[in-house]
Formats: C-alpha cells, structure tokens, sequence
C-alpha cells in the first residue's frame, strides 16, 4: 500500500481552517443552518409527542407507579442522543450535498486562483434545481453503497473468535467509505465518477485511510461534528489537488 496516513490526517486540518474563510461562509452556513433547524425541529416534535405520551399513560397508572415519569423521561433523552448520533451524519450529508460541490470547486479557486481547473460560471435557475436533483441523487447511491458494505462487516459481530475484531473492521471501513463519501464531491467537478474514484483512492490507500480516519473520529465529538462535512469536503479538495490533480 502506498501513501502517508498522516499527510492524510492533515489535509482535514487543512480544510477546517479553509471553512472560516468569508468567501466560503455560503457554502458552509446555509447546509449547516438548514441541519441544525431540522433537527432542533425535529427534537421538539419528538419532546412534544413524547410529553402527549406521558399525558395520557400516566393518569391510568396506579400511585406507586407514578415514579416511573423520570425514569421515561431519562430513557427518551438517552434514545434520542443515540438516535440523533446515528442519523445526524446520513441526514446532514443529503441536506449538504447540493452545497458541497461547488464548496469543493471554491476551495480549488482558493487554492490556485489564476489556474483554477473549476471555473466560476453563471447558472441558470433551472440547472440549479437540476445539479440539486442530481446531487441528491447521487448522495442516495453512495448511501446504497455504503449500506451494502456495512451489512457483511456486521455480520463479523455474530461469529465466534472472529467478532474480536470486528469492531477495528467497522472503523476502517468506516474511515474508507467516508474518504470516498468526500473525495467524490471535488472529483466529480472533474467529470470522474465514483467507480474511477475509489480506483484513484485505492493508488494512495494510506494517504485516503489517513484522511478517512481522521474525519470518522471528529464524527463523534458532538460541536465538533456540526463542521466535519463542509471541513472534510474542502480537505479533501486539497487531497484531491495535491494528489490526483492528473485525474
């Protein structure tokens, strides 16, 4: 295997320090506003339905059951962190990837401003809704993609002696199949898909490994994971530009 996991740890450094630059706030803010009033919405629907809930259970219950209220209301918290922890990611990915394309093709302007390979153009109205549609779209297949991959990976947790290592499995993968969720975006400003990108990622597998591990392990410190797509996308545009420009 070639490649140096931590130059590729360190293009998503990069890229967090790319998202603050004004010029790319756009990019940035609108997907990141749009997830945060989803889930703060659907945090409150969930709060209300679940206090209709005790409404109406309560009352029945007989006296010396009455102390069961906090109990609920400790195990609905604790549902919905882990329910909001598994689903944030998948979701925010869908919401974000009309945004991330021409993230990562601001960041390749930012990068080489006279030479840029993506060019700022004019669109239409139309083909914005198109480029959404399509972007969707492909969001959904990744996501197909992925799905398929993880379904045998968790099998390894039902077999005996192997499931020991099953968890180390689920982690690279995951950190592998994230490296081709973010490269794909700067790579398909370039006209490559994403079969031709996982063979560009697989020539440099420790360098992508490096990036993908790193970007799997901000996923799960909560703050930090509200910024991880927009900073992976414009560090893996510089991953891209430094180490697949010839693609």
């Amino acid at each position: 295997m070639t490649g140096n996991p931590l130059r590729g740890a360190s293009y998503f450094l990069r890229g967090f320090g790319f998202i603050f630059k004004r010029s790319l706030w756009r990019y940035v803010m609108v997907p990141l506003c749009i997830n945060v009033v989803l889930f703060s919405g659907l945090i409150f629907l969930g709060i209300n339905q679940f206090e209709t809930f005790l409404a109406w259970i309560m009352p029945d219950l007989p006296d010396w059951l009455q102390w069961l209220k906090q109990p609920l209301w400790v195990l609905f918290t604790i549902s919905s962190l882990v329910l909001v922890f598994y689903t944030f990611s998948i979701i925010a990915n869908i919401v974000s990837s009309p945004f991330n394309g021409p993230l990562a093709a601001a960041v390749e302007r930012a990068i080489n401003p006279d030479n840029a390979a993506v060019q700022k153009n004019e669109k239409t109205k139309l083909s914005i809704i198109r480029d959404i549609a399509v972007s969707i779209n492909n969001e959904f297949g990744k996501i197909l993609y992925m799905l398929l991959c993880f379904v045998p990976a968790l099998m390894l947790f039902f077999i005996p002696v192997i499931n020991i290592a099953a968890p180390f499995v689920w982690f690279l993968l995951g950190a592998w199949l994230l490296a081709l969720e973010y490269t794909d975006y700067p790579m398909a400003n370039h006209g490559i898909n994403f079969k031709d990108t996982k063979k560009k990622l697989r020539e440099k597998r420790l360098t992508s490994m490096g990036f993908g591990t790193i970007v799997m392990t901000a996923t799960i410190i909560p703050g930090l994971n509200l910024f991880v797509i927009p900073a992976a996308v414009a560090g893996a545009t510089i991953m891209r530009v430094e180490n697949f420009a010839d693609a």
